[in-house]
């Protein structure tokens, strides 16, 4: 699985299609351990704010984050990396800027992982 976006035309951010994630057993030593590796992604504020931000729109630079969030440029950059570490958001760099988007199966194993708590 890539850890990169496609950037689109005019912005656009398109996540690349993705490996399918291996199987598994929503109560296995595994799960536990990817649910806890996701959930510490999302363990701040910032970042279940900047994951609301990308699930609804399709465009997103790091700038625009800045200006919809309470924190500096920086703060934000450092909130990303993180998350794109846990692999919940991708990034590609689209000349001056960097376009991200959350990975839809990333996403998707999150809830499978919570719903089965």
């Amino acid at each position: 699985m890539t850890d990169k976006c496609v950037s689109g035309t005019g912005g656009v951010c398109v996540p690349k299609p993705e490996k399918r994630l291996p199987p598994l057993q929503p109560d296995s030593p595994e799960a536990d351990q990817e649910l806890a590796r996701l959930a510490k992604a999302l363990g701040h504020p910032v970042r279940v704010q900047i994951v609301r931000i990308l699930a609804r729109r399709t465009t997103c630079v790091c700038g625009e984050l800045v200006d919809e969030l309470p924190v500096s440029q920086s703060t934000v950059s450092q909130h990303l990396k993180c998350m794109k570490e846990a692999g919940l958001v991708q990034g590609a760099i689209d000349g001056p800027r960097v376009c991200y988007c959350i990975s839809p199966a990333v996403l998707e194993r999150l809830k499978l992982l919570v719903g089965a708590l």
